[in-house]
């Protein structure tokens, strides 16, 4: 089948077209909408934990053993660890791109077991919980009571109940943490009487194991003749307090009997008491619900939204549930901010072919090939199991001004047929498409060639090119085949003969004698420049203007973004109560209450988001008022961010770090860097914090770091205590037997289960508050001797003041300790960590390291590629030109061209602030390929005319004026289909301005040098090509 069959039957052209299109519809209905595809790194979280055990032991005990039991399983990426002083030890395992989480799950599961046997059997008993995880919090929901009827621990509570279990059940959410804490049995021994009645906390342990257990105790009649049989049913565990405090400890001498309730008081209460959480002042409590792996966002929040609406219908009076956080509202919005790019770029692409072809007829033509291209790639997408997300939709805007040129060089070729005499559309159609289908062809290859290469690239930084590179190439070849089907068949229906002479307008006749001007004066400097060679150094000066721009060009991977949340990270003094910071947390937001950005917020107490749970911590979580409420200068979440800093200026009892959610999710909280100091010597903890404090001044001391940080401090006041074994021995009592003592009394110690609400809660066992003050209440507690005797635990314990860490943190196995912070304004994230590299190589001693983490380690990975990328583009290209042509030498004149382009890209971003990140680099890439593609409607002309018999400079010259309508059409519409870009603002618009700037300063620089360097570069290497092969003077470039 030739292309005179698509001309000679247009309805089955129009069906070819119009199944394209039903195609794209159908994967449009269908695909799943998401801000990013799947990027984050495939994480796995062991947690572990051991009662009251401190963060040293917890190190050494748990996550030690663990740790070198995981280390080296399939895939492995890095890995962090943390343990701290409340009893809980967490290991997060990253794996490398495109590893199955399921299956590093199983992995690291099987590692553990192997690791078990030295393990502590509280842990053991406890469970250590292995699940995939992902750094990246869909939704954060609050329920809260306006009129304070009811407390947090209600309120947790009621969601753990009623609402969590609906949340976990939906496809797609992961781990879902609620801040706050279970409900508990709690038996709060009374010292005093435990001692009166000679009893230690093992006892107390022991009756709950002997009376509060599940048994089966069969059925009576069975296997007999009987009538009837019976079932024996046991109670099982007790439920209610009463029954707990009912339990018989022992009988006493005068025939009674001791029950639990005469040494201990029962109730039920809370799991721990370390956090407290408030939502605009009254008690509440929130819930963080975090995706799984390789689920859609957009999906899940749709779906925990239905959940969240039936559950606040059925709510006690005297509860709310509100949004603190959706990842949807800034992906709804990003999303229609791009569509709304997206139809004004197709609006001013048509207004441009208009302007050029001055008939709506023949316009009709590009703007069919617009909508065919566009749509049709959604099906792609389906089949691609890709999504909408922001990339292929930018990509999609990318791709508009490429589309349309295609169908620019028919209609182009058909108009020139006409103005050559011809007067049958027919004909004038099958001319054109003789010969312009193979230049339509070899322009398409070459441009989709430019994506190849980067598709093999690893890593997040490969999957951004992956997702724009391949939804581009598919609008490009859906373009080529329309141009070869759908558009010759629609010139031969519209378009006639006189369609642009009847307009004998006065735009039209200014419009033609301007074009005519302009393209006298360009045949001039063409033959200027032909007349002048020695201008063609200019392109080494563009070439090293490129290189030197792109040192210089301050770097990212991703642009910072508003995402409509706030977070403020609050540290105490190490020591700090939780009533104290309680009290700096009311100071604070007091400060910052009537910040008229803000919606609504929640303040936890006891809760850091970087440094978790302890009582010296706190945190904000603030919800900014919707992007088109928010449209001053000032309004913008860094302006909100800088404001809040300056409120809180002036407080002195706390380190304030305040951020923005990661616009990336799965990358860590921040938005900030985040770099691992690693003691890699072996020295002491208080020495690597020392070290650190060092780092962090000398940091804070650049340009280009705004504030850099730590949560961790070694100052926290602690008691270490030793007992002295020759004492015990001498009394008749096990040191462990004092240690199970001063465990059970003061650390606590889970006892037990109680089945309560459905749900299976733990008994928890420690002595009142009142007996475990401080230091001397040690003298109020007592361990039994082997004789009987009830001795005090101070007689055989020291403590010695010392001071320790509240948490102990591992990198890749080594100690660490974290910094975060920001990169100042007018940086980018990319000499933010260029800075941070020079003060390690300054102030880290021998011994010690560093390791960058979250997005902050992607991008330090990712390294210089840019300039890789760029260069593998160029040599693909260089390589089907040389096979397109035939020749080594002529690909040349394509090639050359494109430093200029680059160098426009990189002048731009450098006069307009622009950093060179993903989007940019991106743009570039596909503009390299446009820009060949341009160069090759030239070139391909000048050979033709060549092989025609015209001389080398006639040939330059005669190709450079035929194809300048088309080359200045293409140019244009790419330039003005991605000024809506540039220009847009709120919700996504640094991402838009990256991609957008960089291209059209690229379009407009290669384009403008395109012309007149390409008829130079041409007769130079045209030359030099015969003179090696004579036999080559006349001869055509494709047989």
């Amino acid at each position: 089948m030739n292309l005179q069959t698509f001309i000679d039957r247009p309805i089955l052209s129009g069906v070819l077209s119009v199944f394209v299109v039903l195609l794209g519809i159908i994967g449009l209905v269908q695909l799943p909408v998401e801000q990013f595809p799947e990027i984050a790194p495939p994480t796995v979280r062991v947690s572990a934990t051991y009662m009251g055990a401190n963060a040293e032991t917890l190190q050494k005990a748990v996550v030690a053993p663990l740790e070198e039991a995981i280390n080296g399983v399939e895939n492995i990426n890095y890995m962090t660890s943390s343990a701290t002083n409340n009893g809980t030890a967490t290991i997060n395992v990253y794996f490398r791109q495109g590893t199955d989480p399921d299956m590093a799950a199983v992995n690291v599961q099987n590692r553990i077991a192997s690791a078990q046997g030295v393990l502590p059997a509280e842990v053991i008993r406890s469970g250590i919980t292995v699940r995939k995880s992902q750094n990246s919090t869909a939704k954060i929901v609050a329920l809260y009571s306006p009129d304070n009827s009811f407390d947090q621990k209600f309120l947790y509570n009621y969601f753990k109940i009623n609402i969590e279990p609906r949340l976990a059940r939906i496809p797609g959410v992961g781990d879902i943490t609620v801040f706050g804490s279970d409900y508990s049995l709690r038996i709060w021994l009374n010292a005093e009487k435990m001692t009166a009645y000679g009893l230690v906390p093992a006892d107390i342990t022991a009756v709950l194991d002997e009376q509060n257990v599940e048994a089966p105790t069969g059925t009576l009649g069975a296997d007999m003749d009987n009538t009837f049989q019976y079932v024996l049913k046991y109670r099982g565990r007790y439920e209610d307090e009463e029954d707990f405090g009912n339990f018989v400890i022992k009988s006493l001498s005068d025939g009674s009997v001791l029950r639990l309730k005469d040494v201990a008081e029962v109730e039920l209460g809370a799991l721990n008491y370390a956090t407290k959480n408030e939502l605009i002042g009254h008690p509440g409590t929130n819930c963080m619900i975090a995706q799984a792996p390789g689920s859609n966002a957009n999906e899940i929040v749709k779906a925990i939204d239905e959940v969240i609406r039936d559950a606040a219908a059925e709510l006690p009076k005297g509860m709310e549930l509100v949004d603190l956080m959706s990842i949807k509202s800034f992906l709804d919005a990003s999303v229609h901010n791009v569509i709304e790019t997206l139809l004004e770029a197709i609006l001013l692409v048509i207004f441009i072919v208009w302007l050029f072809l001055r008939n709506l007829r023949s316009t009709v033509i590009p703007a069919v090939a617009i909508v065919v291209s566009l749509i049709g790639t959604f099906a792609f997408l389906y089949f691609a199991g890709m999504s909408i997300n922001m990339l292929t939709l930018f990509a999609l805007v990318l791709v508009i001004g490429t589309v349309v040129d295609d169908a620019i060089v028919v209609v182009e070729a058909v108009q020139s047929r006409f103005d050559s005499g011809c007067r049958s559309p027919r004909q004038a159609t099958v001319e054109a498409m003789q010969g312009i289908s193979r230049p339509l062809v070899s322009t398409s290859l070459v441009f989709m060639a430019v994506f190849i290469p980067v598709c093999f690239i690893g890593g997040a930084t490969g999957k951004f090119y992956t997702q724009f590179g391949l939804t581009m190439a598919v609008s490009v070849l859906i373009s080529t085949f329309n141009a070869l089907t759908f558009s010759p068949a629609l010139c031969v229906l519209l378009m006639r003969p006189a369609a642009i002479k009847e307009k004998n307008s006065r735009f039209a006749a200014a419009y033609t004698a301007a074009f005519q001007g302009m393209t006298s004066k360009y045949k001039n400097a063409v033959l200027f420049m032909l007349h002048h060679k020695w201008l063609s150094s200019m392109l080494l000066a563009a070439t090293c203007g490129f290189f030197y721009l792109l040192y210089v060009t301050k770097t990212g991977l991703v642009p910072d973004e508003d995402t409509g949340t706030i977070v403020a990270d609050v540290q105490a003094a190490p020591g700090t109560s939780l009533a104290q910071t309680e009290r700096i947390l009311k100071n604070i937001e007091d400060r910052i209450k009537d910040t008229p950005q803000f919606q609504i917020y929640s303040k936890s107490i006891g809760m850091g988001m970087l440094a978790g749970q302890r009582p010296s911590n706190g945190t904000f979580i603030i919800r900014l008022k919707p992007w088109d409420q928010r449209t001053g200068s000032n309004d913008d979440n860094r302006s909100v961010i800088n404001d809040m800093y300056r409120r809180l200026s002036d407080i002195t009892d706390a380190h304030i770090m305040v951020f923005a959610q990661p616009i990336i999710a799965g990358y860590g909280v921040t938005n900030g860097f985040e770099v691992h100091v690693q003691n890699r010597r072996g020295s002491s903890v208080e020495e690597l914090q020392r070290h650190v404090q060092a780092f962090i001044v000398a940091l804070n001391e650049r340009p280009e770091i705004a504030r850099a940080q730590t949560s961790f401090d070694s100052r926290y006041p602690q008691y270490r205590v030793e007992v002295d074994a020759a004492l015990c021995k001498r009394a008749g009592v096990s040191p462990s037997d004092v240690l199970d003592a001063l465990s059970g009394y003061i650390g606590g110690v889970y006892s037990s289960n109680i089945n309560r609400f459905s749900k299976l809660y733990r008994v928890m066992m420690q002595a009142s508050p009142e007996y475990r003050a401080d230091v001397r209440s040690l003298d109020g507690l007592f361990v039994r001797t082997a004789s009987g005797e009830m001795s005090p635990i101070s007689r055989y314990v020291t403590l010695t003041r010392v001071y320790g860490s509240e948490s102990l943190s591992r990198f890749n196995l080594f100690p660490s300790i974290a910094v975060n912070g920001a990169p100042a304004a007018g940086y980018s994230s990319g000499q933010a960590l260029n800075a941070i590299r020079e003060v390690a190589a300054q102030t880290l001693p021998a011994g010690y390291g560093y390791e960058f983490g979250a997005m902050s380690r992607e991008e330090a990975s990712a390294g210089n590629t840019s300039v890789w990328v760029f260069g593998i583009c160029i040599v693909f290209i260089y390589l089907i030109l040389c096979a397109l042509y035939e020749s080594l030498l002529i690909p040349l004149a394509v090639i050359l061209a494109i430093p200029f382009g680059l160098f426009g890209s990189f002048l731009f971003a450098k006069l307009f602030g622009i950093e060179n990140n993903i989007y940019m680099q991106t743009g570039i890439i596909m503009l390299i390929g446009l820009l060949a593609k341009t160069a090759i409607l030239q070139t391909e002309y000048a050979s033709e005319c060549r092989s025609r018999g015209m001389s080398i400079t006639a040939s330059a010259v005669a190709a450079a004026v035929a194809r300048l309508r088309p080359i200045l059409m293409t140019s244009l519409t790419m330039i003005f289909g991605l000024l809506p870009m540039i220009f847009s603002t709120g919700v996504g618009c640094n991402g838009s301005r990256s991609l957008a700037v960089g291209t059209i300063g690229g379009m407009l620089v290669g384009t403008v040098s395109l012309l007149l360097f390409v008829p130079l570069l041409f007769i130079v290497f045209r030359h030099v090509e015969e003179k090696m092969i004579p036999g080559n003077k006349v001869q055509k470039h494709i047989r």
